[in-house]
């Protein structure tokens, strides 16, 4: 099972009046780590899409927060597979201050595969070994 870590450090317009990064922000950093979980499995995204026509579309999200961060923290955000099969992929995320480890969230969400119509299609073969698929 491979595991992706993507680092970031929080910026100041990430987050409210009150200091703490905005919630919406978790998400993006959930993007973060799929991105890096795919290099680190080796897929290029963005080829996936230009060269197969595969688009991941977020069908399910959730994130439970468990603290704040804060402006000037580095978060670590750890991303795994949950599932995956031909036609859906479920991304597991667990973020971290750096500086302690302290659980900020965790959360998931959960892709169907698209082709570039826009209608739900099959992964392609050439990705099942990346995404552990052992059966279609």
């Amino acid at each position: 099972m491979i595991t992706a870590e993507a680092r970031l450090r929080v910026r100041y317009v990430e987050t409210d009046q009150m200091g703490i990064v905005y919630y919406s922000n978790y998400f993006i950093w959930m993007e973060l780590g799929r991105v890096e979980w795919c290099r680190a499995a080796g897929i290029r995204y963005r080829d996936m899409e230009a060269e197969d026509g595969i688009l991941l579309a977020v069908a399910e999200a959730q994130c439970r927060y468990a603290q704040p961060a804060r402006y000037d923290d580095e978060v670590l955000v750890e991303t795994t597979v949950r599932e995956a099969h031909s036609r859906l992929v479920t991304f597991d995320y667990k973020m971290k201050r750096a500086e302690d480890g302290a659980v900020l969230a965790t959360g998931f969400t959960k892709h169907v595969f698209l082709g570039k119509n826009l209608e739900r299609t099959r992964l392609p073969k050439k990705y099942h070994t990346a995404f552990e698929i052992s059966r279609i």
